[in-house]
């Protein structure tokens, strides 16, 4: 199954969640854009190198789509699931991301700050550049953020910090030669942008 495909799918998923819950938690969709550097210890030497020949580091763009609901909620504490997708290009190579966690938000403040951590598991996609060559691994991610209210339904989000871990496609993933191995990714990714709750 394509990843927009899913992306559209789970999007249509949380929206009729949004529907049906509306009484009974508190539901967000969220489309921000995301820089992620993605960076690696070892460079690639080989053909299908994903940040670069023989590059240790990369900045990828795009846009983080996902949403989440707190189900269970006591007075300081709200808790629940966040799934999102994230599609990221640079240097002519494509990184996809699919992930599903548990979260925690908190009002120890005054409302309207709100902070919350997520931490969650799926799979990367990474393409390398210059081909169509495509390798899918799991990967993890924490993420860490502060949404800020402007309006009943609507929420600021002042700034999301992630980090994560992903092994890429590399010459070495794709047995063409190159490094004999290279070591899962790192990925330090920034957000901001809005998020609508129902």
């Amino acid at each position: 199954m394509k990843l927009r495909y899913l992306a559209t799918v789970v999007l249509l998923v949380l929206t009729t969640v949004a529907a049906h819950a509306q009484s009974q938690g508190n539901v967000g969709l969220y489309f921000n854009p995301i820089a992620t550097r993605v960076s690696n210890s070892v460079a690639d030497t080989g053909p299908f190198a994903f940040l670069g020949a023989n590059s240790k580091s990369q900045y990828f763009v795009g846009f983080d789509l996902g949403g989440f609901y707190d189900f269970f909620h006591t007075t300081s504490l709200d808790t629940g699931l966040d799934v999102r997708y994230s599609d990221q290009h640079a240097n002519n190579a494509a990184l996809h991301g699919f992930n599903i966690g548990l979260r925690v938000a908190g009002h120890p403040f005054a409302r309207p700050i709100k902070p919350y951590a997520v931490a969650s598991f799926g799979y990367g996609t990474t393409k390398a550049p210059n081909s169509t060559v495509t390798v899918k691994k799991v990967d993890y991610g924490i993420f860490g953020g502060v949404d800020y209210t402007l309006a009943r339904h609507v929420d600021f989000r002042a700034i999301e910090v992630g980090y994560g871990s992903l092994t890429t496609v590399s010459s070495a993933t794709v047995g063409a030669g190159g490094n004999v191995a290279i070591p899962a990714s790192k990925l330090l990714s920034f957000s901001s942008g809005l998020v609508f709750r129902f």
